[in-house]
């Protein structure tokens, strides 16, 4: 399992790294993340993988790199340039390079954040219990699974599970952007196996092991924006 997943810009597809395991970005050829802009440096940096997080090298001998949590209030880092093996914490991040025309930014997941159950008694001796599967109620894949939810929530008779486009006109989101999450919920946050199929299977297996489970509740349709008439 991938314990890092980065974003390429552009919808350009999504590179996964293994724990240990490091990608360079730059506008160079060579670079395993190409930004083709002549703003960034050739060899601009790099970011390596680790069992719950990622580290990232500021190749750059000039400029302040910000990375920052885009779903967060407004928690961020600044990585000087020549800065090696700087720890990135936010499960979900977004890394900008300051350009002459604004930036060029990429996102880079880490699913493989570790929370410990809150069942667990703090007291007792020996390593903490750690919680089946680490959701993040704050962030947006959660309300995208919120959303799936939402008819057998409302109704405990109801099979319904929203289309892609409904869960996007319902949140605000792209598309492309509502299927990203489904992918990442199904293969990092749930682990559910990959088949063959069209995307409606997989809405329709985190569905079944986010209810099956109780990973979302009628507790969380709060968290839902209202709807419009």
């Amino acid at each position: 399992m991938s314990s890092v997943l980065v974003q390429l810009p552009a919808g350009a597809g999504s590179v996964e790294l293994a724990p240990g395991q490091s990608v360079t970005f730059g506008r160079a050829d060579r670079a395993g993340i190409v930004l083709p802009h002549p703003g960034v440096s050739r060899l601009a940096g790099r970011i390596t993988a680790t069992a719950d997080h990622w580290l990232i090298d500021n190749l750059s001998s000039e400029r302040t790199y910000v990375i920052d949590n885009p779903e967060g209030g407004g928690e961020h880092l600044k990585i000087a340039p020549r800065r090696l093996g700087a720890p990135v914490p936010f499960e979900f991040a977004r890394l900008s390079i300051p350009v002459d025309d604004g930036t060029v930014e990429f996102l880079v997941f880490a699913p493989d954040h570790a929370f410990a159950d809150p069942a667990a008694d703090p007291e007792a001796a020996g390593a903490a219990t750690v919680a089946a599967f680490s959701l993040d109620e704050a962030a947006k894949y959660f309300l995208i699974l919120v959303a799936l939810c939402e008819p057998r929530l409302r109704d405990g008779s109801s099979v319904a599970i929203p289309l892609v486009p409904e869960v996007a006109d319902r949140l605000g989101l792209t598309r492309s952007a509502v299927n990203f999450h489904i992918d990442y919920l199904a293969d990092h946050k749930l682990r559910i196996r990959r088949r063959a199929g069209a995307q409606d299977s997989r809405r329709e297996a985190v569905v079944s092991v986010a209810l099956r489970f109780n990973l979302v509740t009628d507790q969380h349709l709060r968290l839902l924006p209202p709807r419009t008439p």
